[in-house]
């Protein structure tokens, strides 16, 4: 009999009182709330608004007989009690993801949910990626998230997504596996007129004299082009930081400085738009696109089927490089054609 089986709860176990008082609606607001450490951001994540969030949070509240969040300053945070069923919300959560990803795997690969969480210059091609795979897979429902390294890791560290992909995996964290698929080179743009347009082998120190627009503190193009200058003993003349790609583009285009960039960001533009590139020594400084994921972690049949497409993959967007761009045909050959297996990524 299957109700004899060990670890069955009999009924007279069941929590009635909290099945019949709280929803799993309340329990994911709250649960987001502690993660961030905010309503407003809760209600942004979860597309709510804040009223919303409150009143379920109170109704949450209630239900337990405790409160769940105390203010300190301007900040919340959960009390003892809001620390309980933040734990317990997340192991609720990490069930109901793992019985989703075996409904899903009892389906087959012809149904099922990807969700891919990416940096935000990855946003440039990871829609071209996840397009040819739907055309594969067309009853895949996927869900991406494009936001910043910081809060990619976030997601990372706390397993919200299937895969990452990242630009390069974090250094300090040993259990990732990293699995490198597509060429990133970075580099150096100026606005179509600049006077440098159209020079070969531009010595870096001539860079350095011109006025440069770099990536927020924390990026990894920030800190791969300041390596390269501190490399050569050069100090860059830093305009100004900007947090987005487009804006860099558009200081570029309105002469407010030369910048490095991937060359991804210029998927649209192509060779013939506004911004041109510049060929400087050292450059361009040649990394790899990554996908991401916890080491262990056990892949859904989509995530494990997108992962090989990927990776497939890989050799017909180098080829859509090197025809978009025929200035990089020789560094792109050059670079070592990912492998597939999974590997230490660049820090």
């Amino acid at each position: 009999m299957p109700y004899s089986e060990p670890g069955y709860t009999p009924p007279a176990a069941i929590p009635e009182f909290l099945i019949r008082h709280t929803t799993l609606r309340q329990l994911q607001i709250f649960e987001a709330i502690v993660r961030l450490g905010s309503f407003t951001r809760a209600a942004e994540e979860l597309f709510l608004t804040q009223p919303t969030v409150s009143m379920q949070t109170k109704k949450l509240s209630d239900a337990m007989g405790l409160p769940l969040f105390e203010q300190i300053g301007r900040n919340v945070r959960p009390t003892e009690a809001g620390m309980e069923l933040y734990e317990s919300c997340r192991k609720i959560f990490e069930n109901l993801a793992n019985l989703e990803m075996k409904m899903s795997d009892l389906k087959g690969i012809r149904r099922g949910r990807l969700r891919l969480g990416v940096i935000t210059t990855a946003k440039y091609f990871a829609p071209e990626i996840l397009g040819e795979f739907c055309k594969a897979y067309p009853g895949i429902e996927v869900a991406l998230k494009v936001s910043n390294r910081d809060r990619i890791l976030e997601r990372l560290s706390a397993n919200e997504d299937d895969l990452y992909i990242m630009g390069q995996a974090p250094h300090d964290q040993t259990d990732i596996q990293a699995y490198p698929f597509s060429p990133n080179p970075l580099v150096v743009m100026a606005p179509r007129d600049h006077p440098l347009v159209g020079q070969k082998s531009i010595p870096l120190a001539r860079i350095a004299e011109e006025p440069l627009i770099l990536r927020e503190p924390g990026s990894g193009i920030r800190d791969a082009t300041l390596r390269l200058f501190d490399q050569h003993g050069l100090r860059p003349k830093v305009r100004m930081e900007l947090g987005s790609n487009e804006a860099i583009k558009h200081g570029i285009v309105g002469g407010l400085g030369l910048s490095v960039l991937s060359l991804h960001t210029l998927a649209l533009e192509g060779p013939d738009g506004p911004v041109a590139l510049l060929d400087v020594e050292g450059f361009p400084i040649m990394r790899q696109w990554y996908l991401v994921h916890p080491k262990g972690k056990e892949l859904s049949l989509v995530a494990k089927a997108f992962l090989e497409f990927a990776l497939d993959i890989e050799p017909q967007m180098r080829e859509q490089m090197q025809k978009a761009w025929p200035s990089m045909t020789e560094v792109l050959k050059a670079m070592k054609p990912s492998g597939p297996g999974p590997e230490k990524a660049e820090t």
